[in-house]
């Protein structure tokens, strides 16, 4: 019964992050419609996270903890720039100019991403004269596929929000049509070369994340010591490009509910999860859980924030689906291969093994019979 439950634990700590990070999705595009500066919000919600997870990583692992040595803290300084700071920056800049819905769609091409990667550095192998290799090939064409359609076709819109807008206001959009749709194409093109960017970096982190498990399994003082060095990152480039000050004065209590919550949360307690994950079911599996996120944001985001939701958006995102979970099914198809081969070469090494001889022992019993 206890191994059911561990065996559980990923799946449910996952579906718990995702749910979390689309919650974090939805309140950043309401603070990033409020101008907040994207670098501000990054700070801020890396200190908060740094703040957050330090003292418990110092009581919970103090026992346990590795020495930190200065290579290690090369690797946390590098998966700062491709977990936190700048991966956020591209991220924020893809939900700024699209949507919540769509920057979730398009982040399902991590897992694909991160499969690509990890096959030089020899986590993922791929064997073509098994179908678990042809699976792992097709569902990474398929999800490229999704994802150029997600990228290149738009569509029309599929939900009609007319009846949230009086008719005066459609009288003004309607004169300003051509400038708007003008506006809305190059921002659209900006927001999805931003979400190829941190797709890129965000699929980095979780290779990165494998091999900093292995030197520093610290779950809780990795996650603090990567939310500290990504917020002295992004507070460094902020202040390098834009020395206004008034910037970093939080104003209403949206503001202050997405920096809190995004920081305990979704850069706090999530990369704890996700780190834990990576060391426990490898990089794949955790970046596989990415669609859900979009489930949830679209269920969020379409009816309460009304946002619109595209042809191209919706088949896209089919796409990449599909071909995310035939890559899983190869995956899976692999590791069942692989457990059944060892358990043949065990069954193999134990037949050849000589058998021990086992000596019999006579023992004589001498009985005397008393005549009474």
């Amino acid at each position: 019964m206890k191994s059911s439950c561990d065996e559980w634990k990923p799946f449910i700590v996952m579906i718990a992050i995702d749910f979390s990070f689309a919650v974090v999705n939805i309140l950043l595009k309401k603070v990033l419609e409020k101008g907040v500066n994207h670098l501000v919000f990054i700070t801020y919600r890396l200190t908060i996270a740094t703040i957050f997870i330090a003292p418990v990583a110092y009581f919970k692992e103090r026992n346990d903890r590795p020495r930190l040595t200065f290579r290690i803290l090369c690797y946390l300084f590098c998966s700062a720039i491709v977990g936190a700071s700048v991966t956020q920056y591209f991220v924020l800049v893809g939900i700024q100019y699209t949507s919540a819905t769509f920057s979730c769609a398009f982040i399902n091409m991590v897992p694909v991403v991160t499969f690509m990667m990890a096959l030089p550095f020899g986590l993922e192998t791929v064997k073509i004269k098994c179908n678990s290799g042809r699976a792992k090939v097709l569902g990474s064409l398929v999800c490229i596929g999704g994802a150029l359609m997600l990228t290149l076709y738009k569509g029309k819109p599929l939900v009609n929000f007319s009846h949230y807008e009086s008719a005066a206001s459609t009288v003004v959009k309607s004169s300003a049509v051509n400038i708007y749709s003008t506006k809305t194409t190059e921002r659209w093109t900006i927001g999805v070369i931003a979400m190829v960017i941190g797709t890129i970096f965000w699929s980095s982190w979780y290779i990165l994340q494998s091999k900093i498990s292995k030197r520093y399994p610290c779950q809780y003082s990795s996650t603090a010591i990567m939310s500290f060095f990504g917020a002295l990152q992004s507070a460094v480039i902020c202040l390098c490009t834009d020395h206004n000050l008034s910037i970093w004065v939080l104003k209403g209590k949206i503001q202050i509910i997405a920096f809190l919550y995004s920081g305990m949360i979704g850069s706090g307690l999530c990369f704890v999860g996700m780190s834990w994950c990576v060391k426990k079911r490898g990089p794949v599996f955790t970046a596989a859980f990415s669609p859900l996120v979009q489930i949830i944001a679209a269920m969020i985001d379409i009816p309460v924030l009304h946002e619109q939701l595209h042809l191209g958006s919706v088949m896209g995102s089919i796409l990449v689906i599909i071909g995310l979970y035939i890559l899983l099914w190869g995956k899976n198809m692999d590791i069942k291969n692989r457990v059944r081969k060892l358990v043949q070469e065990a069954e193999e090494t134990k037949e050849q093994e000589p058998q021990p001889q086992i000596q019999q022992l006579t023992v004589y019993v001498h009985t005397e019979s008393c005549n009474s």
